[in-house]
């Protein structure tokens, strides 16, 4: 996949990291299904005032999400390196197909939500061979401070004019995502998990494909 597509993929799948944080964010009343410091923090929080029943669900949220990275960092070492995109996107499509059914055959909100961190935390394992950009990640707050920086960069010219550009579009990305997340909840409720799944599906396909098609490099 030629590096252009890749960080096309990352700013769709950024956004879709967004949307789905937002969605839980108003489900969950608060708690994050992508956003770790703050389900962290919550957690701490909820421990130092000694609300144990309050720290579970943040816990268990965290938990998911590292489980959710094990495993997509796992899959992508494990294929072969043409079919590591493929095959963690169809796992993530999976989990949020997951969250989806769950949370609607059962009113437990936990449920849900733990299979949207699950997806989360695969996602991060997508596009990590992108050297020099934030893309399909969520971590935003790292791209925000990487923007500042490299604005700097620009206006004292010490760095690339219009270097700042790709941090500037991962974080618009997750603001769009996550305006569209909380209008979708607001109209469909767990029902707007449909659009994720449907985003990751086609993206899973459409990489398994150029995979295929892909002539097989020889090796010496």
């Amino acid at each position: 996949m030629k590096r252009s597509s890749q960080l096309a993929y990352g700013l769709v799948l950024t956004a879709t990291a967004g949307y789905v944080d937002a969605l839980g964010f108003v489900r969950l009343g608060g708690l994050y299904t992508s956003f770790m410091s703050g389900n962290t923090t919550q957690f701490s929080v909820a421990l130092g005032h000694g609300e144990w029943r309050h720290a579970i669900l943040p816990c268990l949220l965290v938990g998911m999400f590292l489980i959710g990275s094990v495993l997509g960092s796992g899959l992508s070492l494990v294929v072969p390196a043409r079919w590591a995109t493929p095959v963690v996107l169809a796992f993530e499509a999976l989990a949020v197909l997951g969250a989806l059914s769950l949370g609607i055959a059962t009113p437990d909100l936990g449920l849900a939500a733990l299979f949207m961190a699950l997806a989360m935390g695969a996602q991060n394992a997508v596009l990590v061979q992108v050297q020099g950009f934030r893309a399909g990640t969520t971590f935003v707050t790292g791209a925000l401070f990487s923007l500042g920086q490299k604005i700097a960069l620009a206006l004292t010219g010490r760095g690339p004019r219009y270097g700042w550009v790709g941090d500037g579009a991962v974080w618009l990305a997750l603001l769009c995502g996550a305006l569209g997340g909380a209008v979708a909840y607001g109209s469909f409720g767990l029902l707007a998990l449909i659009l994720p799944a449907a985003v990751t599906s086609a993206f899973a396909i459409s990489a398994a494909l150029h995979s295929a098609l892909r002539p097989v490099e020889k090796t010496a």
